[in-house]
């Protein structure tokens, strides 16, 4: 072994070599230096930032990939993306409304986020990763990546601290998505829209939403979230509609196969895999389909804002992590006997989306934290759960339960004192101001030690879980 690899692969009994004195290692870049300040001119600042972040491009090129580094490359890659992402933050504190205005024609267009991130990296290079990096990205599990959805993060999260730029954002992810209207006009003629994983079925003023991720019982990856927008912007743009119910569709779990689940969460085999998007669900959820459901549909020229319409969910057998969070939103919460709900986030590792922001608004400050920081559950049994259902029924008057509730809130006024409700309970600004920090923070959440690891154990447990059904049955 030549003394460059044993550098590489460290000691000969196998431990990591530390290079404690000052000299680097001979295949080691060189640290990347501080960035030049910016200087307040945002064409200057542009060119200054892009040659900085090419340059640390470049040396961690020079480094294996993540999964085969030394702990001292490993430390080395930090620092680089440490030194480029501190030079994107010093340049989006001075820069973030006119970078907005240029990808925007001075918000005069309505770029949705992987629109806009797309324009950025094109306009502003360096600021945000490019198309090449993103797909090198989506080829590795969470653990191999290299945490390009920190950089996507820190964007969204310098335009929504803006108040220009981040009000113009959010009004913008509140237009109907693309493609909605094509589904409206197929959901018109047949009262009923197929989407991969969702039914729209239309019953009279009623509009039911049911998930159909059977496989995961009914847990969020990025083909719900999309087809969840797309069923939202439907049941919202169909004015013979005056009530949405959203509920769970059967399951094929072997505990509960058969039967209905309203959601497990985020699907943590997709998140291990490297397969959740940051911005088209863990942003993109809370700007769309929830952000919809709580504030109501724009369209773009209306003189008459924003179309909302009241929602009832219907809980079958649990409402976990987003499930929860989903119910937050919701004018009627009912549930079949024994169910539960829960936001396990912190066990997990991650932020529990607008959960923060919304859970203490129902059961207050201490419970809130019993049920976010310490992963209580509330049990339909439970006294707390009078905070967060509106009725527990047993699972055979699931239906008729359902049916009432539309009919309680298919009254005239109803859209209109919501839509005050909303405004009063969590003002724009408010919104904003919270959604620019989980943009920030959860970026980060995502591609932390901690959930690395536990999205490990957790795929590790269920594929042994997996393996064994299977040798069951082969042995049956």
């Amino acid at each position: 072994m030549s003394e460059q690899t044993r550098d590489r692969a460290g000691t000969p009994d196998g431990r990591t070599k530390d290079p404690g004195g000052p000299a680097p290692l001979p295949d080691a870049p060189a640290p990347l230096p501080d960035a030049p300040a910016p200087v307040g001119d945002l064409a200057a600042d542009t060119e200054t930032l892009a040659r900085h972040t090419a340059e640390g491009e470049r040396l961690l090129a020079l480094l294996p990939p993540r999964p085969e580094r030394t702990d001292f490359e490993s430390r080395r890659a930090t620092a680089l993306h440490d030194a480029c992402r501190a030079a994107r933050q010093a340049f989006l504190a001075l820069h973030a409304d006119a970078v907005y205005d240029a990808l925007t024609a001075g918000r005069t267009l309505r770029p949705r986020l992987d629109e806009l991130a797309a324009a950025a990296s094109l306009r502003f290079p360096g600021l945000v990763p490019d198309a090449a990096q993103l797909a090198e990205e989506r080829d590795r599990v969470q653990a191999h990546k290299e945490g390009r959805d920190i950089d996507q993060g820190l964007f969204f999260g310098a335009l929504l601290r803006s108040p220009v730029a981040g009000t113009h954002l959010i009004e913008t992810m509140l237009l109907p998505a693309p493609g909605s209207a094509a589904h409206l006009t197929e959901f018109r003629r047949s009262d009923r829209l197929e989407l991969p994983s969702v039914l729209v079925e239309r019953r009279g003023e009623a509009a039911h939403v049911t998930f159909r991720n059977a496989h995961c019982l009914n847990a969020e990856d990025n083909r719900l979230i999309t087809d969840l927008e797309t069923a939202v912007d439907v049941v919202l743009l169909d004015d013979r509609v005056r009530v949405g119910v959203l509920r769970g569709g059967p399951v094929t779990h072997a505990r509960h196969a058969g039967k209905r689940v309203f959601s497990a969460g985020i699907n943590l085999k997709e998140l291990r895999s490297g397969a959740i998007s940051f911005v088209g669900f863990l942003l993109g959820r809370e700007l769309g389909y929830i952000n919809k459901m709580n504030r109501g549909l724009l369209r773009e020229n209306s003189p008459f804002g924003a179309v909302s319409k009241p929602w009832v969910g219907v809980v079958d057998a649990f409402a976990i992590g987003g499930g929860m969070q989903l119910l937050l939103v919701l004018d009627r919460v009912i549930a079949e006997e024994g169910a539960f709900l829960s936001l396990p986030a912190a066990d997990e590792g991650i932020v529990p989306g607008l959960g923060n922001l919304r859970l203490t608004r129902h059961t207050g400050a201490r419970t809130a934290r019993q049920i976010i920081l310490s992963g209580r559950r509330i049990h339909t049994a439970d006294p707390a759960a009078d905070l967060l259902i509106d009725e527990v029924v047993p699972a055979a008057a699931l239906d008729e339960a359902a049916e009432q509730a539309v009919r309680d809130l298919a009254g005239p006024a109803v859209a209109a004192n919501r839509a005050m409700l909303t405004l009063a309970e969590e003002p724009l600004d408010l919104l904003r101001a919270y959604l620019a920090e989980f943009a920030v923070v959860q970026a980060h959440r995502i591609h932390s030690p901690d959930v690395l690891a536990k999205a490990e154990r957790h795929w590790a447990r269920s594929r042994a879980g997996t393996e064994a059904a299977t040798t069951g049955r082969a042995a049956t």
